[in-house]
């Protein structure tokens, strides 16, 4: 089985994950062959390193990380690739993958200019 480990930046507002853990409901009904966790860089307890545990724990046997951030600044090039290294030492045996940031997509224009004629 394969997971997919969604990273966000997180924040002190509470409603944050709550928005998250919506939008990836959203997203399981969508790819429901993929096992889904959810990690915050930040403010959470819900950490990448418990993020990674609970998809070992669930007999994956490839996990690809994929940053919900629209650039790929510090977090994407050291952070979260540090924190992946370390973590995998547990898991030797889990394939990782890191994924791209959101970048430009012409899904996202749309969803800004949609925004903007609100």
């Amino acid at each position: 089985m394969r997971g997919i480990l969604v990273v966000a930046h997180g924040s002190r507002i509470k409603e944050t994950e709550e928005i998250l853990i919506s939008l990836l409901n959203i997203v399981k009904q969508k790819i429901p062959e993929f096992c889904i966790e959810y990690a915050f860089m930040e403010f959470s307890d819900k950490t990448l390193e418990k993020g990674i545990a609970a998809l070992a724990a669930k007999n994956v046997s490839e996990i690809k990380v994929v940053p919900y951030f629209l650039f790929s600044g510090v977090h994407l090039k050291e952070d979260i690739p540090n924190m992946i290294n370390q973590c995998m030492m547990q898991y030797p045996e889990i394939k990782v993958i890191m994924g791209r940031s959101l970048g430009i997509d012409q899904r996202l224009a749309d969803i800004l200019a949609d925004r903007i004629k609100e």
